[in-house]
């Protein structure tokens, strides 16, 4: 009786058998036909062509590579700054134990910049900036990587770390670096604003020029530089930091504004695309949101050491170490595949409504302490 049984599922398997059979060799055909017309070919042709493969074949290996090792990642780069060690705000004269003598003309450096410059060398000089590398810019086939679900997760991660250090450098040169309506412009934050606000996807050609073009990590480096040079240049006390309340309240009003739009974007494809492991978007949405918190992370966590007289006079630490640890917390969720699947689904995680819930509460701590400065 369960012969006809037997014999149909053995015909299934020999047609998927057979099904997989026709697939690997539809793919593997062209690249058998092109061995074959290569290995009649006479060294002349062979030789270039074989070099060209070659180079072809080390670019991509390279690509592969930079893609996927996230060199120095660290989700408690916090720590090494040893903020809790500082007893002063930024541009201030450095303070010394008692009996000791404080240096001359020496003033505390601003954490803040400190952090947003090594978020660049993070991004630029330990990694490769994978946005404007030729490769990625082809895509695959054509096609956009971030339309795929391959090979994107590491770009979008640095465009939201760079994300969280542009809007540093614009608060940085309209407000925390200048006594507003008395002081002109910082010349080196301004050049680091300008640098760091460049396209994130230029190459050293372009489709809209045949003349070679300056790549988008040359720009950041030296934002970097112009950071740093800033940074030498307060603890020369010879430019300002001003850690001001009314500062503090319109940076943290500018970061919890950029927090927002982000869970905006998470939230329109949590909401609108539940296509789970098969979402070829969420990828991108979430390694942004990702990177930017682990750009904010880091900020936040200085601007907590610059303007810690401020925090202090108005009691904001509970609240201020709870937006720190949250921002921790959020940093430990790192899946290997995204889902996208519906909140209330049992099969496929929702990974991004769950990011988009540590943005959310972020935000509101943020909120809630730019409420209390302001009152």
């Amino acid at each position: 009786m369960l012969d006809p049984i037997v014999a149909f599922f053995q015909r299934v398997f020999a047609a998927i058998g057979r099904g997989i059979g026709q697939l690997i060799s539809w793919i593997l055909y062209p690249f058998v036909a092109v061995a074959n017309w290569f290995g009649g070919r006479s060294w002349v042709i062979k030789g270039p062509l074989g070099v060209l493969i070659l180079l072809f074949i080390g670019l991509y290996g390279y690509f592969f590579w930079q893609t996927q090792a996230w060199t120095n990642f660290d989700e408690d780069y916090v720590n090494k700054y040893n903020f809790t060690e500082r007893k002063n705000d930024a541009g201030l004269p450095v303070k010394v134990a008692a009996g000791q003598t404080a240096p001359a003309n020496t003033c505390e450096r601003s954490a803040v910049v400190d952090v947003s410059a090594d978020l660049i060398d993070f991004n630029v000089n330990q990694n490769a900036w994978i946005s404007s590398m030729l490769l990625y810019k082809v895509g695959l086939f054509g096609l956009d990587w971030d339309r795929t679900p391959w090979f994107d997760n590491k770009a979008s991660f640095q465009r939201g770390v760079n994300q969280a250090v542009r809007r540093t450098a614009v608060e940085l040169v309209d407000s925390l670096g200048r006594v507003r309506g008395t002081s002109g412009i910082n010349a080196d934050l301004q050049r680091a604003r300008g640098n760091i606000q460049f396209d994130e996807e230029t190459w050293y050609f372009g489709s809209n020029s045949l003349l070679p073009k300056t790549p988008t990590p040359t720009y950041y480096r030296s934002a970097m530089s112009d950071l740093r040079k800033f940074n030498d240049s307060l603890a020369r006390c010879e430019s300002i930091f001003d850690a001001r309340s009314d500062n503090l309240i319109e940076f943290l009003d500018r970061i919890s504004n950029d927090i927002g739009s982000t869970s905006a974007m998470i939230r329109e494809r949590s909401e609108n695309h539940n296509g789970g492991w098969f979402d070829t978007r969420a990828d991108d949405r979430y390694w942004f949101a990702y990177g930017q918190l682990y750009g904010y992370y880091g900020v936040l966590a200085a601007a907590g050491a610059d303007f810690d007289a401020v925090i202090t006079q108005r009691g904001l630490q509970p609240i201020w170490q709870e937006s720190i640890k949250q921002l921790r917390s959020a940093l430990r969720i790192q899946p290997f595949i995204i889902s996208n699947g519906r909140e209330d689904g049992w099969i496929m995680p929702a990974h991004l409504a769950t990011l988009g819930f540590y943005v959310l509460r972020v935000r509101s701590n943020l909120v809630e302490m730019r409420d209390i400065l302001a009152r």
